[in-house]
């Protein structure tokens, strides 16, 4: 199979902000075994997964890049904190899955048909992984960001975008689910506090740890 099918559908969705969605069991296990299969192919270069590192500590969590390359504060199409190789260019079918994502969070046709991800920040999570609170704005465009899951389910902290402290909601995100956040929480700060092991559901394709993409419209040109 060389394509994602697209026959998507998911459970009801809530708003844990504006502008943010959260649609449970978007992604079929056959949907979710197969991104699985491509993050494989990934991680194995022509840059390979690695720990970012931030402000000289490396992250826990591991991370490939799509279309642009993202190193801390800022994005270049050459990997040059890695192996100076360029990065794997973003697929289309991933341009397609982001369009669906925000049709399904009730996005207007326009914006649907406008939204054009050029970059996928893939991350993986190891059982003891987190991920501080931090707002994405090393993009130019402030277009939604499109969030999907893969393995164990994380509890996601979805904040206010004044600060990394209170209000928050603290989100259970399981295998498969969907979280799309722009307009008004677009620079809604955001982390992952805990995984939770052993609750991958059998057939998504991973047995161990969590797999998070999110899709983003740059706003750069080369």
């Amino acid at each position: 199979m060389t394509e994602l099918p697209l026959d998507l559908d998911g459970g009801p969705a809530s708003a844990p902000g504006p502008g943010a969605v959260l649609v449970p069991g978007w992604l079929a296990l056959e949907q979710q075994a197969w991104i699985a299969g491509q993050f494989r192919e990934w991680a194995a270069g022509p840059v390979p997964i690695r720990a970012a590192k931030v402000r000289g500590h490396e992250m826990s969590v591991r991370t490939v890049c799509l279309g642009w390359h993202w190193q801390p504060y800022k994005y270049t199409r050459a990997a040059t904190d890695v192996n100076g190789a360029r990065v794997l260019p973003f697929p289309e079918w991933l341009v397609r899955l982001g369009r669906r994502a925000l049709q399904a969070t009730g996005h207007p046709d326009a914006e649907v048909q406008a939204y054009t991800p050029d970059t996928a920040l893939v991350n993986y999570y190891h059982d003891a992984a987190r991920m501080g609170m931090h707002q994405d704005k090393d993009e130019r465009s402030l277009a939604p960001v499109v969030s999907l899951s893969i393995g164990d389910a994380c509890t996601f902290r979805f904040g206010n975008t004044e600060n990394r402290g209170k209000p928050y909601a603290d989100l259970r995100l399981r295998s498969g689910d969907l979280f799309v956040f722009g307009g008004p929480s677009r620079l809604a700060y955001h982390g992952v506090t805990r995984i939770h092991p052993q609750t991958a559901p059998e057939g998504c394709g991973l047995t161990t740890g969590r797999i998070n993409l999110t899709l983003r419209m740059t706003g750069f040109t080369d």
